[in-house]
């Protein structure tokens, strides 16, 4: 060992230390924070998929489903989307007061403090089925449950704090909000220029040692509105009043927003999305050291505090409000297809309607089942990260998918606003979510497989701690014994991609009695290939593959594939494997061999180091990488799920709000006329094989009888109400409209309504 140490494994240690670069305090906190998962078996290159098909699904106790079926679709049924939007520019005040009395910002509070004591589960459910109706809504009653004083507080308050801020924030006498973004960081939050300089000062009258806080910090979600704030920022202490030097790091405090200095109360506008946000400031504010989260003993642990707390909230938050959309979409647009009709036919018997159609059945199923295995996670206790930064990620990125394609489908119906129009609230939305808790872009390009090729891998981290070790000799022994494992690993799992590759996946294991046993022997061929791949990236990049953050992305595409096409077949097992699901599984499934396909070829087209391209190209892909997008067949089959109704429309559209609870709603008709009119196909079909357009002849000539007459009289009607826009009045839509030398028609009450232009 000796020998092995000092002659093979030290010069590789000296190389290594050259090339690796060292871990910033930052980094390792980042890196540190939530745990490891199921990311660990993806990057071991053999994943136990028994483990998987193991974890507990995710449930709902009878108490969160009767919050479910009471309290949230009351809410639901008391927002009017456009309403806030035109009009109000606001939840109105009935709807806050429901929120406080209802604990709905108290959800993830245990009762011993007066809270709901939801399940992730619960939290999950609740956010996505309010989230359904409005987005407004739905941020409202996310943020107080997610990155904020509440979740910070149980995680890291003093009882003290604990005791007196948790029952205020559970039955909303308190409104929290998290300051984190300011000016001069974004995403780069180590970044931030707000500070807190340790100093005496006044407080209650009394002389006391504390800190003078200086801050900007904006796109502060429910800022304008909050009564107490979570502020991030940079502690100082340049006369050593606590004896810990000067920079004393990045420090969480938990203040009152009346706290003499802050400036509250202005509201940034996001695309017309009239949630609650805006900037907070602070000059010379100052506030007690009890006023620390966790009290001084927490004094620069605040990154820590946000990475963990992060690992949890990213996975809840943006994938249930995506797994809303994807599905409101599926259910939305597989209607109207259905209902509106050119040329003679429903719009969704054209194949150019189809793809798009399927694409979004295939991304509800999908996100939704990702969402439930990953909140089913963070039940278990774990706090997956690298897994939380892919679901926050690729929801966003399907869930925008789903609305561009859905829009592309509704045509002028989705793009004239008014009452009428269910679609424009989500389309607003969805930048919103793509640039949120991190935007996407250093989410994918640098997060997922970045943090998790150091945090999830089973040697990486070991080995970058030993060689970042201020000790030479013990990091030398630590580096020894992790990197020959490393490489021992590695030889392990290239004879794996070698026997996976060259038997096309039959050699790969799968789960003992699963369904789909072909896709989870694909999945185990793709993962062995992907370790390999991973680990030859790290090998000839070091240090430098941060800056090649095109190679990263892919590589990160990659391991996210594999988890939600695995939370995919999973949820088939957990649902009882529906017969009737089975094409959209395999639809999905091919679409995701397509996504690797095209990840798999970037990297090892621009890989600089040529030699391991090829290797991994001749182990895993010895016929090449392969591709194919689903067939035209298996696509219309998906797409014709959605326009027909069934309990497999519903099982892959669960619990979204319909509108039922309001007495005009859009999305109520839409349902209203898709029943009526697949009702109606039955006499549709006479009229055709008698070949006969209009009902008023096929009545005459008694191909129809009188009852189905009226029948298709009220299908008629219930669809013009579906197709039809709305119209105002000129002076409501614009104050100068009397300036023009058009005449434009008199009064203040909207027109009536007119049909779409197509």
């Amino acid at each position: 060992m000796s020998f092995r140490k000092n002659k093979l494994t030290r010069p590789i240690f000296k190389w290594a230390k050259g090339v690796m670069p060292a871990i910033s305090k930052t980094e390792e906190e980042a890196i540190s924070a939530g745990t490891v998962w199921w990311d660990g078996e993806l990057f071991s290159g053999d994943p136990d998929w028994n483990k998987l098909l193991a974890t507990p699904p995710a449930r709902l106790s009878p108490e969160e489903q009767a919050f479910m079926d009471g309290p949230v679709n009351e809410l639901c049924g008391m927002i009017d989307e456009w309403k806030i939007m035109s009009q109000d520019r606001d939840l109105p005040p009935e709807v806050w007061q429901f929120l406080r009395e209802k604990k709905f910002f108290g959800m993830i509070i245990p009762k011993e403090f007066g809270g709901l004591g939801f399940s992730n589960t619960a939290h999950s459910e609740i956010v996505r089925k309010v989230s359904s109706t409005s987005v407004v809504a739905g941020v409202t009653v996310m943020v107080p449950n997610s990155l904020g004083p509440g979740e910070l507080m149980l995680h890291f308050g003093t009882k003290e704090q604990q005791d007196y801020w948790l029952p205020r924030l559970a039955d909303g006498r308190e409104i929290p909000c998290f300051g984190l973004t300011s000016p001069d960081a974004g995403s780069d939050a180590a970044a931030m220029t707000d500070t807190g300089v340790v100093e005496y000062g006044e407080h209650e009258g009394k002389r006391v040692l504390g800190i003078r806080l200086n801050f900007h910090k904006r796109y502060i979600t429910l800022g304008p509105v909050a009564t107490v704030m979570g502020l991030a920022f940079k502690m100082f202490d340049p006369e050593n009043h606590l004896g810990k030097g000067e920079n004393l790091g990045i420090t969480v405090a938990l203040l009152p927003t009346s706290t003499p200095g802050v400036s509250h109360g202005e509201r940034h506008i996001p695309l017309n999305t009239y949630f609650m946000n805006g900037p907070l400031t602070g000059e010379d504010v100052f506030i007690p050291l009890e006023w620390i989260l966790g009290g001084p003993e927490q004094i620069g642990q605040g990154w820590t505090m946000l990475m963990t707390a992060l690992a949890a909230g990213r996975s809840i938050s943006l994938p249930s409000q995506s797994a809303a959309a994807a599905a409101y979409c599926a259910r939305t647009t597989g209607a109207y297809a259905r209902v509106r009709t050119q040329f003679g036919v429903p719009i969704g018997m054209f194949e150019g309607i189809q793809q798009p159609l399927a694409d979004i059945a295939a991304n509800a199923y999908l996100i939704d089942a990702a969402r439930r295995l990953t909140v089913a996670a963070l039940d278990q206790g774990h706090k997956p990260s690298v897994l939380s930064a892919i679901m926050k990620a690729h929801a966003t990125y399907r869930m925008r998918e789903s609305v561009e394609r859905a829009m592309d489908i509704h045509g002028g119906k989705a793009i004239i606003e008014g009452e009428k129009n269910y679609m424009a609230h989500m389309y607003r939305s969805v930048p919103i979510g793509i640039t949120v808790e991190g935007a996407n872009i250093l989410t994918r390009n640098l997060m997922i497989f970045g943090q998790g090729a150091i945090r999830a891998h089973p040697f990486m981290l070991k080995e970058m701690l030993a060689l970042s070790d201020e000790d030479k000799e013990r990091g030398l022994a630590d580096f020894d014994k992790h990197f020959w494992a490393h490489v021992g690993h590695s030889m392990k799992n290239a004879w794996r991609t070698f026997a996976r590759g060259w038997t096309g996946g039959l050699a790969a294991p799968a789960p003992k009695d699963a369904a789909f046993t072909g896709h989870w022997r694909q999945l185990s061929r793709y993962a062995a290939a992907f370790a390999l791949l991973a680990d030859l990236s790290l090998l000839t990049l070091g240090g430098a593959l941060k800056r090649k953050e095109m190679l990263s992305a892919r590589l990160g595409d990659i391991l996210s594939e594999l988890y939600l096409l695995g939370a995919v077949l999973k949820r088939f097992e957990v649902e009882g494997r529906p017969e009737a699901d089975r094409p959209l599984i395999e639809f999905i499934m091919e679409k995701g061999y397509c996504r690797l396909g095209i990840a798999f070829n970037g990297v090892l087209d621009n890989l600089p180091a040529r030699w391991a391209a090829v290797l991994v190209r001749f182990l895993a892909f010895p016929l090449g990488v392969p591709y194919e997008e689903p067939s035209d067949e298996l696509t219309s089959e998906v797409a014709a799920i959605m326009m027909r109704p069934s309990s497999q429309r519903d099982r892959i559209t669960p619990d979204i709000y319909l509108g039922d609870r309001h007495a005009e709603h859009p999305v109520k008709d839409l349902e209203h006329a898709f029943e009526l009119v697949c009702d109606a196909a039955p006499i549709e079909k006479k009229m055709r094989e008698a070949k006969i357009k209009d009902p008023i002849a096929a009545r005459e000539k008694g191909v129809i009888s009188e009852a189905e007459f009226d029948r298709l009289e009220k299908v008629k009607a219930a669809v013009a109400k579906v197709v039809a826009v709305d119209a105002y009045a000129a002076d409501i839509v614009s104050p100068i409209a009397g300036q023009h030398d058009q005449p434009y028609e008199p009064g203040g009450q909207p027109m009536h309504s007119r049909e779409a232009a197509e």
